[in-house]
């Protein structure tokens, strides 16, 4: 195993849990890689806590428990094998596309990310092309403020009928009661319902190899000048694990508190770091902290303490 992470599990599940009992109608998120931990290990535990989950496309409707309903959050140009989902619809195209299907949709209203969505004439199209339309979507950016989040929905739900569910991201959960009242609201849980306690979990990734190195000579795909004597490190991370530099194109690797610089960018299973003679150098089956977000890293092991 190369890339570990490890979750404080008792306080971790407590979180969740705390996070769904206090959320009115919550629908635990379940897409990509499981927000690192898997999408089976996720889809499980949110089957034990919900009767609705959210996953990000058709085809992660696979291997799903039986006892809780999926909703798809990305809109699909193409009928799934089951009816029991509950797929979304932002354009007359994707309710074109499942012209003959009889499950029910949420139609996807244009928010501020003009990211999918359509005006709320949109629901009637839906209802006229014979699709059950369950309720809305609405999907504020990241950007901005709460409030300016809620103002943003009860924008939209002011000029809703009041049988249909809004189904909302991207908002406090204990805020939802400031929207109108008299609706349903379901509360997409995703980030912080399995992020929300990041300082339970500690990603890390093994050193695989350390050799000296010299000021002159050169190494890498890119045959990097080596800038003084040292170490080369080898670290079992790299760009097909999803390991990268960070936005300011620094090192993601901290050995003892410091960070070990990169002598080139990551690459497919390896990253080759540089560590100058005079500087706490990890050695060969140590394990180094890693920098990366979750949601694009691929875990190797899974430690439960």
């Amino acid at each position: 195993m190369t890339i570990r992470l490890t979750i404080q599990r008792e306080a971790w599940r407590q979180h969740v849990e705390e996070t769904i009992a206090s959320t009115a109608h919550p629908v635990p998120v379940v897409k990509g890689n499981g927000y690192g931990l898997g999408r089976a290990r996720l889809a499980g535990i949110a089957a034990d806590l919900a009767d609705t989950l959210a996953v990000g496309t058709v085809r992660e409707l696979t291997d799903l428990p039986t006892t809780i309903r999926p909703v798809v959050l990305t809109p699909t140009l193409e009928i799934p094998p089951t009816d029991e989902a509950i797929l979304t619809v932002g354009a007359d195209e994707h309710i074109a596309a499942l012209q003959g299907w009889s499950g029910d949709v949420l139609v996807k209203l244009e928010s501020s990310m003009h990211r999918y969505g359509g005006g709320i004439e949109l629901i009637d199209t839906a209802r006229a092309a014979g699709l059950r339309v369950r309720g809305v979507s609405i999907h504020p950016p990241l950007a901005g403020t709460n409030e300016e989040h809620l103002a943003e929905i009860a924008a939209h739900a002011d000029r809703l009928d009041d049988d249909l569910e809004i189904w909302i991201s991207h908002v406090d959960p204990g805020a939802v009661d400031r929207l109108p009242s008299g609706r349903t609201y379901r509360v997409r849980l995703g980030t912080t319902l399995w992020h929300g306690r990041r300082d339970l979990m500690h990603l890390e990734a093994r050193v695989l190899d350390r050799r000296p190195a010299r000021t002159g000579t050169t190494a890498g795909y890119r045959a990097v000048a080596v800038p003084s004597d040292g170490h080369l490190v080898m670290i079992g991370a790299g760009s097909a694990n999803g390991v990268a530099t960070l936005p300011d194109g620094r090192s993601p690797f901290h050995f003892h508190q410091r960070r070990l610089d990169l002598l080139e960018p990551p690459h497919m299973h390896t990253s080759m770091l540089f560590v100058p003679d005079g500087v706490d150098c990890p050695a060969t089956g140590d394990w180094v902290d890693l920098q990366r977000p979750l949601i694009s890293t691929t875990v190797d092991e899974i430690v439960w303490a």
